[in-house]
């Protein structure tokens, strides 16, 4: 039977919900959240400053061996200063669910979760290339991207 990975993440940042939604909101700094190595590019020509429902991202990215992966995703759902949702339509992964939600604790912090669910093609290869190798590569990249996320705007 087959089952879905999970990736959760949670973090509280020092900022008020239209500065967060604005950061991360623009898909241009996708890259500034995204560690070197992977080589990520964004392909879309005259990409907008600020997504909207429908819009059609593509990426190359190389998460191993410097292999380029083709990757386009779009924005199937989003409500402004709340949450959106970016699937993949091609790429890496069988299936992959990427919500963004973002929270008011108070008028200075805003509470920033992801929620990821993803699944590997290849049947059981795909499920032990999980386990040995891209559940790690994943974790790395949200430990990567929380960091990112802190300094930017955790600064006082």
């Amino acid at each position: 039977m087959r089952q879905l990975n999970k990736i959760y993440r949670e973090q509280i940042v020092v900022s008020n919900i239209e500065t967060v939604w604005k950061f991360f909101s623009d898909p241009r700094n996708l890259s500034k959240i995204t560690p070197e190595y992977l080589n990520f590019r964004i392909l879309t020509k005259d990409l907008p400053s600020e997504i909207f429902h429908g819009l059609i991202i593509e990426y190359k990215v190389s998460p191993f061996l410097n292999i380029d992966f083709h990757w386009i995703t779009e924005i199937t759902a989003l409500k402004k200063n709340e949450y959106f949702i970016d699937e993949q339509r091609f790429g890496p992964y069988k299936f992959w669910h990427h919500l963004h939600t973002f929270e008011v604790v108070d008028e200075n912090r805003v509470k920033i979760v992801d929620l990821v669910h993803y699944l590997l093609p290849l049947g059981i290869a795909g499920r032990l290339m999980n386990s040995v190798m891209i559940r790690r590569r994943l974790n790395h990249i949200f430990d990567y991207r929380a960091k990112v996320i802190a300094n930017l705007f955790n600064q006082f």
